[in-house]
């Protein structure tokens, strides 16, 4: 079994157990986008 399957099973089965859990999983992914589209990511220039 793939990583990513079973990361999606386990975190399908928290969401139906605790459904606010959805509202922060996708006001993390995105922060961590908005985020990494203003800096650039992967295209750091220092």
């Amino acid at each position: 079994m793939e990583a990513h399957a079973l990361f999606a099973l386990i975190i399908g089965i928290l969401i139906l157990i605790m459904p606010r859990l959805l509202n922060y999983l996708v006001a993390i992914y995105l922060i961590v986008t908005g985020i990494l589209g203003l800096v650039h990511y992967p295209y750091f220039h220092f």
